[in-house]
């Protein structure tokens, strides 16, 4: 096993270029000083406060808290190593399509490296998400219809713009190279022993596939015995993995669309059978969560001090649902990742 004393935190998720295909020299690195993001015990003096939540369930879980980033969601961990590839390849300007998060992401890293960026959202798209793009130098550019016709707007700019580059976070590889550090931190905090399971929030898998290729790497390589098992959460109406797998039923529990989750309200994920696939391969699952569930778990993270926007509170309602179906145990080892900061509700 490798030494967790060779990785210096202080370097953040750049402790692990040696595994990412982006970066080889560090002056073509564009940082903000991103990663090592906390691992905390989820429960830990909820039994002593009193506080809203605390007639629930415990978590019996690990939060690793993604909302403390720069821009305040795990996105950045994508952001970071493409627009290190973008700057290796002579990129000048940059084009993204994102419901919020990660065109922040890609607008401030933009900003960082020095490149012109133009961001593509719904028309819908939170103020607060927009803010933080205009304050990075890009103007959003809001588009009526479906997710869909969203990131058809946006690439279809791609002909029109010189040296314009597509910095995807749901097709761009060197996004998914960032996203796999999650997996490398979770490891290195537990002395190279991976939990067993993983539940993250699941539109286009950025995250969920991110942790998959980082456990995968890792278990290839020897340092961790096997990959976890792999649960997504995704919005009650908008949940087409747990369709493919589970019905339509399973995938519209209550009738309605849980609008509260909008980050991840994505109905043709690009990456659709790698997604399968990884629950196939770890033995993981996909499950909806209502907006009514969202809502609770919600409440009870901002009572017990996790101040996260409402998207994130799918994966700790899932892991309830999960250890009342049986799923997961309640002796196993889980680590729910909270991927973005209430700030911006």
């Amino acid at each position: 096993m490798p030494d967790p004393q060779l990785f210096d935190a202080r370097d953040g998720l750049w402790a692990f270029d040696d595994l990412l295909a982006a970066g080889d020299d560090p002056r073509d690195r564009v940082t903000l000083g991103e990663g090592m993001t906390p691992l905390v015990d989820a429960d830990a003096g909820r039994e002593l406060s009193g506080d809203a939540g605390s007639e629930a369930a415990p978590w019996n879980a690990s939060f690793k808290l993604e909302y403390v980033f720069p821009t305040g969601s795990f996105k950045d961990r994508g952001a970071t190593a493409t627009l290190t590839r973008a700057r290796e390849l002579g990129v000048e300007r940059v084009v993204e399509d994102s419901s919020g998060n990660a065109g922040a992401a890609i607008a401030t890293y933009a900003a960082r490296a020095g490149m012109a960026a133009e961001i593509y959202v719904p028309a819908d798209a939170k103020e607060s998400k927009l803010r933080a793009i205009r304050r990075a130098g890009a103007e959003p550019v809001r588009v009526e219809g479906s997710r869909g016709d969203v990131t058809d707007a946006c690439v279809a700019t791609l002909d029109d713009r010189e040296r314009a580059w597509y910095a995807s976070h749901a097709w761009n590889p060197a996004f998914f190279e960032g996203t796999a550090t999650v997996a490398y931190e979770i490891a290195l905090r537990r002395d190279w022993n991976a939990p067993d399971a993983v539940v993250t929030p699941l539109g286009h898998g950025t995250l969920f596939l991110g942790a998959y290729r980082g456990f995968r790497r890792l278990e290839r390589a020897g340092w961790i015995d096997e990959v976890p098992r792999l649960y997504g959460a995704q919005a009650a109406g908008v949940a087409p993995i747990v369709r493919a797998l589970r019905g339509p039923d399973a995938a519209d529990p209550d009738g309605t669309v849980n609008a509260a989750a909008d980050g991840i309200q994505i109905a043709e994920p690009v990456r659709d059978r790698q997604i399968r696939a990884a629950i196939d391969a770890t033995g993981g699952d996909a499950l909806a969560v209502t907006e009514a569930a969202a809502t609770r778990e919600l409440d009870r993270l901002h009572a017990a001090g996790f101040y996260t926007e409402p998207t994130c509170a799918v994966a700790p309602a899932a892991l309830r649902t999960l250890r009342e179906r049986g799923e997961i145990r309640p002796d196993e080892d889980v680590v729910v990742p909270l991927t973005g900061s209430g700030l911006k509700g």
